[in-house]
């Protein structure tokens, strides 16, 4: 009886709660229906994005080859190493490592003690020249006397030997007096003989000309020249710069140096320019003139501007010490490379490059590739509407 009881107050809480569950049914928010896609998204993506891919492709042909580029550049710039022309030890040098130097600029110099001594050695030398020159101008004029005494001589012999050949005949005198005076007309003669020929040898160590200066002589000449190489010698102790740039590889004072010797490097901080080793395929409209954007590994945000200065006459395998001999043995073909120079452009700041720097280097050619017939074809129907009519009447 406890059960039914329970059962029949269930069923009349259900009865009451019924109008609870209606209203909060009814109070509940509907839930937002799914809105219809867009289909002209699609269309629009579907139409869009070939025609992109065919404009792009399309540009990519057309511009394509007008850009050539390699990463194989480098910088370079005017490098010598500084040698003496004189040898000797140094005594001062006058700069700093990685010190920028002006043309002019006293870089080191050598002991100038012995060459001072040379110099004075070699003016002793030309005065001494000097002075002999002049005593063998007056010797010669002994010589021209000597020999006109000897010319005196000879004719008092002759007539002396000409009266006792007469007075032979007549047998007035002795055969014995005959040959004494025979014998002193002859050494008359040869006197002559032998003093033209001293005033020969005389006149040729004065240059062919007894009334030349002594300063035309050559014996005067040659002193003179060693005198010159002494004093350039001197001049040679101080060694400068040819010029500007940047000098490393300093020496020690004490050094001992020789002529052709390095002892130290000049490096140009002005006149740089890029060395780019293209393939050969990349040159065929490369031309000199043309501008450059360059890039500097050690700077990768800053764009260097130049020019294409000149290309090189061969390649670089031709230049090796040791060339490829492609006429023997296997051969596989390799795409060589050629060297373009770039000239820098001056007016920026080539302070901050140095000498061996990689860099990437891209030449603007300005070549455009001619657009395909059909393409030429459906850009002029779209330009002209009278130029479909006249493509089909050309057909026919």
């Amino acid at each position: 009886m406890d059960q039914r009881t329970d059962n029949s107050e269930l069923a009349e809480v259900i009865d009451e709660a019924e109008p609870t569950v209606a209203v909060a049914r009814a109070v509940q928010p509907v839930a937002a229906q799914p809105k219809p896609r867009r289909r002209w998204l699609r269309a629009l993506l579907l139409v869009a994005g070939p025609l992109v891919a065919i404009i792009g492709g399309a540009w990519w042909y057309y511009a394509g080859g007008r850009y050539v580029s390699t990463d194989n550049a480098y910088v370079q710039a005017d490098m010598v190493n500084i040698s003496p022309q004189i040898s000797g030890p140094i005594s001062e040098v006058t700069v700093r490592e990685n010190q920028q130097v002006k043309a002019g600029d006293v870089l080191f110099r050598i002991e100038r003690r012995p060459f001072e001594i040379a110099v004075e050695q070699a003016k002793a030398n030309l005065a001494m020249t000097a002075q002999d020159l002049n005593s063998l101008r007056e010797t010669y004029k002994q010589q021209q006397d000597s020999l006109a005494l000897a010319k005196i001589n000879l004719e008092y012999a002759q007539r002396k030997f000409d009266r006792q050949s007469a007075l032979e005949k007549n047998s007035v005198v002795s055969q014995q007096t005959l040959d004494d005076t025979r014998n002193a007309f002859d050494t008359a003669r040869q006197q002559v003989v032998l003093d033209g020929q001293a005033m020969q040898t005389t006149l040729a160590r004065l240059g062919g000309s007894a009334d030349a200066p002594v300063e035309a002589i050559p014996q005067y000449l040659q002193a003179k020249a060693a005198l010159d190489k002494a004093q350039l010698d001197l001049l040679h102790t101080i060694v400068e710069t040819p010029f500007d740039g940047v000098v490393s590889n300093m020496p020690q004072p004490g050094q001992y140096v020789t002529p052709g010797s390095a002892v130290m490097s000049l490096v140009s901080a002005q006149n740089l320019w890029i060395d780019a080793n293209f393939k050969e395929i990349q040159l065929t409209y490369v031309k000199p003139g043309q501008d450059v954007d360059l890039w500097v590994d050690t700077y990768p945000d800053q764009v260097w501007h130049g020019r294409v200065l000149s290309m090189a006459p061969a390649t670089g395998s031709e230049f090796s010490v040791i060339p490829a001999q492609n006429a023997t043995g296997n051969w596989v073909k390799v795409v060589q490379r050629i060297t373009v120079r770039v000239a820098v452009d001056p007016s920026q700041d080539g302070e901050t490059l140095r000498a061996g720097m990689s860099t990437e280097v891209e030449i603007d050619t300005h070549h455009r590739r001619a657009l395909p017939g059909i393409v030429k074809t459906a850009l002029s129907w779209f330009g002209d509407p009278n130029a479909a009519a006249r493509t089909v009447e050309a057909a026919k």
